[in-house]
């Protein structure tokens, strides 16, 4: 097994996760079975309990896990499955310490940082490097850990010291150490300042660690003599240091990074036999054309995101991702507006009448709209509110999970004249309660006790020709991954269905409901699921595909057709040769200055 270690330094934020993730992709493109852990030092269990104000959303994994969404950014780059112990947390460690403690396993002695932690911490990631995570079932032959963080900060002192240790436990030529940093550039100059990386990486050299690669992070690409002067005082040499400056997307890091010759560097650096590589159009052809389509886009789509945590946009992180993947396939760039559903809501009017019309102005100026999960009452009116309007003036719509579940309340209010109708997390005295909580799953305790992870949701008999069914390419049944502790009250499954609101997917083992559509709708669709978390850049969701399809009055087409893209519309395959392929990249992804032909693809790489 051989491992990548990558750290952080300056600032968290930092990009570690894509960087870690492009690594993969560039391996996994090379034929290289990948596996990623990544570390998060804080004493939670998991993220389940976070705010996404804390860390962003909280991603969920097939098998339940609920864990950081940089798992999202590994599994959306490489195409994998992971699992809940791909995460590994501080508090993980120490109760698996303390439970083999109370066991009698350690006889006695007494429990320490170094070695019981440390060793915990070791053994933890050699056992989870040997599961398989992808179709193929194959053990993975590298592990890509990225420490969350940065060097230097308190709760990663364990993990730092473990992973020195680590590196004599499995030999040199079986470790490697990349450091991200930022480099700032100050406007008033312009120039790239070097002291944090320096200070940073002589830290983690303080600590044992010396890195193999430093990628430098900044707005703008760094000189050479910036290289030279980070090589001189950081140990490293200057073809081992990776200027990533800000992309047009994160998907053209992977081939930006390749350009610099990163599977060679990779391969002599570990040993994993890559020598020749192959043509470099035909390992990261998908990679070359995925960036070219997302920069030649030629039209717009905008997309109101009514949520409940809108300050900061990573609490959507997945489903901005999967709105993108669709757009990207259908060739439009898509324009996200957020809007706080608290400022749709009636009161507003007084209270802030500012917020109120500018937030209605964007919901009533956006093409379609999507109405996300969430929990707690604030907001809920709000995003009742904006599913009543999408549903009285044909607006395209997509609600998930709480946005189900708004929809389902919106509609009884209107159309079955149950005035204060409502969900029971939001008013528990309700006299109407459209939508209750899963008594299996509403223990007292809060974390890990959802229901959660990929389940089976299968499609009725009678909902042969709907919609989200085509979008699916007709199956009679679909996994999609769960995160909800509420569902829709069977009771009003019947009457509901009677006035147009057609429950088309239930669970397959529960009979809970999981997808509602209106027939006479150009695109009213909710989900119980959460389609985004199985998005992936070239594989689009299909209830985000068909959103913005119909956004641009194109779903009947694409449905027509068997869910086929128009003939007109641009291929897969972007280029006509070779050749074509390798001129676009070395003008379009290469640093100034750095290499002027296509050398930078063949085996002698700069690295």
């Amino acid at each position: 097994m051989k491992y990548i270690l990558v750290t952080g330094g300056v600032i968290s934020g930092v990009g570690k996760g894509v960087i870690s993730s492009s690594f993969g992709a560039i391996l996994k493109c090379c034929g290289i079975e990948v596996t990623m852990i990544k570390i998060d030092p804080y004493i939670n269990l998991d993220a389940g309990t976070f705010s996404p104000y804390e860390h962003g959303e909280v991603y969920v994994l097939d098998d339940g896990g609920e864990v950081d969404l940089d798992l999202g950014n590994y599994e959306r780059f490489l195409n994998v499955t992971l699992h809940k112990e791909n995460n590994i947390t501080t508090g993980k460690i120490y109760q698996s310490v303390i439970l083999k403690e109370r066991h009698g396993d350690y006889l006695g002695k007494t429990v320490q940082v170094v070695p019981h932690i440390t060793d915990a911490i070791q053994e933890w990631v050699e056992r989870v490097a040997q599961k398989p995570v992808s179709e193929s079932g194959r053990i993975p032959e590298v592990c890509i850990i990225e420490l969350g963080g940065i060097v230097g900060d308190i709760e990663s002192m364990a993990f730092v010291e473990a992973f020195r240790q680590f590196q004599f436990r499995v030999k040199r030529e079986n470790f490697c150490v990349a450091h991200v940093s930022l480099v700032p550039q100050p406007r008033t100059t312009g120039e790239s300042k070097t002291k944090p990386t320096q200070s940073s990486v002589r830290e983690l050299r303080g600590l044992g660690l010396s890195p193999d690669i430093i990628v430098c992070r900044s707005e703008r690409p760094i000189e050479d003599n910036v290289k030279a002067k980070i090589s001189n005082f950081c140990h490293v040499a200057p073809q081992q240091i990776i200027s990533v400056p800000d992309l047009n997307s994160v998907y053209e890091v992977p081939v930006f990074m390749e350009n610099h010759g990163m599977a060679e560097y990779l391969s002599g650096r570990l040993d994993l036999g890559l020598t020749p590589l192959p043509p470099f159009r035909k390992y990261m052809t998908d990679w070359i054309g995925l960036g070219d389509r997302i920069r030649h886009l030629k039209y717009d789509v905008t997309v109101a995101i009514v949520g409940k945590y809108t300050r900061l946009e990573d609490s959507y992180t997945s489903i901005t991702k999967a709105l993108h993947h669709a757009g990207n396939k259908i060739g439009y760039k898509v324009n996200i507006k957020f809007i706080e559903a608290s400022n749709l809501e009636n009161t507003m009017l007084t209270d802030d009448p500012a917020s109120y019309h500018t937030s209605w102005r964007e919901l009533c100026l956006s093409d379609c709209v999507v109405v996300p999960g969430g929990f707690g009452k604030r907001g809920v009116e709000g995003k009742i509110e904006a599913v009543k309007w999408c549903r009285m003036n044909e607006k395209p719509f997509l609600g998930i999970c709480l946005g189900f579940q708004a929809a389902v309340i919106e509609f009884a209010r209107s159309k079955l004249g149950l005035e204060g109708a409502n969900s029971t997390e939001v008013n528990e005295e309700t006299k109407y309660p459209l939508v209750i909580d899963m008594p299996e799953h509403n223990q007292g305790n809060m974390g890990g006790t959802m229901r959660l992870g990929k389940r089976t949701t299968v499609f009725k008999s009678s909902a042969k020709y709907c919609k989200m069914r085509k979008l699916y390419g007709n199956k009679d049944k679909i996994e999609e991954r769960h995160r909800h502790r509420y569902e829709v009250n069977p009771e009003y499954i019947e009457e509901l269905e009677k006035h147009g609101m057609k429950f088309v997917g239930v669970d397959v083992e529960e009979k809970r409901m999981e997808i509602l559509e209106l027939e006479d709708h150009p695109y009213f669709v909710a989900v119980q699921y959460h389609p985004e978390y199985l998005s992936r850049p070239v594989i689009p969701s299909p209830p985000f595909m068909g959103l913005i399809l119909a956004a641009k009055d194109r779903l009947k087409g694409y449905l027509a057709r068997g869910c086929k893209l128009s003939p007109r519309e641009p291929q897969s395959d972007y280029y006509d040769s070779e050749e074509e392929a390798v001129a676009w990249t070395v003008n379009n992804l290469t640093i100034k200055g750095e290499t002027d032909d296509s050398s930078a693809y063949s085996s002698s790489s700069q690295l």
